[in-house]
């Protein structure tokens, strides 16, 4: 543990939505949406405004459609403009220190021990807090972000989610525990659903509640790494050191049982809670992989590993759970589980059909080492499919614009940008040889 408060935590607020709005000034104070925009679509993001009603991250957006009224704004994704926006975040954390941890594109860790800052009070990062906050507003175009200052890691992260969006807590060194203990046992990283159901069957709802249990206790409950990394952050001990430009190789999930399990059912449940897991984190990291990995441990602690690779990489949340089961199909659930975990590996940043995806496909991916099937060429898109909702374009007379809206042969265009007023709409046949995909605009 730190004797200072110099770790810094800062989550980018709403981000991908925030974004919009910023290019989107007809958008601004709007519900707005970001993700997949068709039957398959998974919520990236969803502005404040979109939260009020129930939208969240992870959610598919056919949910999101039903809650959110009419008027709300279903985006696209324009990876482009959220990846050059969290360039000029991530350049503004390195003048603060030369270890900076990127956790995702809109989340980063600083060691300002490690910089020029000379008052490691809690005054004094306190104000270095607010110029970063203000300097990351004046640079982004008024995309905000929450800070969180503490001894450790963890600290800081539970500070910067305490007073979203665009809040600032300083977790001043000593009264760790007074801010730790009262808060549910879910607020601690690892504690997924089935964590928390089970720590929940046992009386544990607090983090207070957990550090009133014994190692031994939390070791019977969730396993000897498991139940000691939660034993020691109950407690506040965490000495992650902050790992400059870290690399990510994989994104997995696990859970050991109390009890071996061979129920199909419930095993099946325990796999969809963790690849949704597994998905939410891909997504929030702007990463998608191509190779999903089952590991298992048996009654007599021998453990497998089973694996297949997609073709394309993913990061949807139902198909690494669809694979994952036909993985533990294959290797069987005889004498009984006592841990089950789901990865993904081979890792890329998005490609724009990852996340924004529209059509489901049916057809299963081969198993791994199979006879690649021969590909049929892919039909022509009808000429609205070409353009999305939300996808900067450009028409060769009245200049940038967003879609607003497509269909029956047609595309509507707004004709605005981050530094223009809210802007009028046009409608032109799908294939109107004046309109043109468009790169994001400069916000600058």
């Amino acid at each position: 543990m730190r004797r200072e408060a110099s770790v810094l935590h800062l989550d980018l607020d709403a981000f991908f939505a925030a974004v919009e709005q910023r290019d989107k000034p007809s958008l601004r104070g709007r519900p707005v949406v970001v993700g997949g925009v068709g039957g398959r679509g998974v919520v990236a993001t969803a502005s404040y405004e979109a939260r009020a009603f129930g939208a969240r991250s992870a959610m598919s957006t056919a949910e999101a459609r039903r809650r959110c009224p009419a008027g709300t704004a279903f985006l696209g994704g324009r990876f482009a403009a959220y990846r050059a926006t969290s360039e000029v975040v991530m350049g503004l954390l390195r003048e603060l220190s030369p270890l900076v941890e990127p956790v995702s594109i809109d989340e980063a860790y600083v060691d300002l021990a490690a910089g020029p800052a000379a008052d490691l009070s809690v005054e004094g990062v306190t104000e270095l807090a607010r110029d970063l906050k203000e300097r990351i507003a004046a640079a982004t175009g008024g995309v905000t972000g929450s800070v969180g200052i503490g001894s450790s890691k963890l600290m800081a992260k539970l500070g910067s989610e305490m007073d979203k969006p665009d809040g600032l807590v300083v977790v001043p060194p000593g009264t760790e525990l007074e801010l730790l203990h009262p808060l549910p046992v879910t607020s601690l990283g690892g504690v997924g659903p089935a964590t928390a159901e089970r720590l929940h069957a046992v009386g544990i709802r607090t983090v207070g509640d957990l550090a009133a249990r014994s190692l031994p206790d939390l070791v019977a409950l969730a396993g000897r790494a498991h139940g000691t990394g939660l034993y020691q952050l109950a407690r506040a001990e965490d000495d992650r050191a902050v790992v400059a430009d870290r690399e990510t190789k994989s994104v997995s999930a696990e859970e050991t049982f109390e009890r071996d399990l061979t129920d199909r059912t419930l095993l099946g449940r325990e796999i969809d809670a963790m690849a949704a897991r597994v998905g939410g984190r891909l997504r929030a990291a702007a990463y998608s992989g191509r190779t999903v990995t089952l590991k298992l441990r048996r009654y007599d602690f021998t453990t497998l590993t089973r694996s297949q690779t997609l073709p394309q990489p993913t990061d949807d949340s139902r198909l690494i759970a669809g694979i994952a089961q036909r993985l533990l199909d294959e290797a069987g659930t005889a004498g009984g589980l006592r841990l089950l975990g789901v990865g993904v590996s081979g890792l890329s940043l998005y490609a724009q059909g990852d996340l924004f995806a529209e059509e489901p496909t049916d057809a299963a991916p081969p198993a791994e080492g199979a006879a690649p099937a021969v590909a049929e060429p892919e039909p022509e898109l009808p000429a609205e499919r070409r353009w999305w909702p939300g996808q900067d374009v450009r028409h060769d007379e009245l200049g940038p614009g967003w879609v607003w809206g497509r269909g029956i042969g047609r595309v509507t265009v707004r004709f605005e940008g981050p530094l223009t007023p809210p802007g009028p709409v046009r409608t032109f046949p799908a294939d109107d040889p004046e309109l043109h995909p468009a790169d994001p605009p400069d916000w600058r």
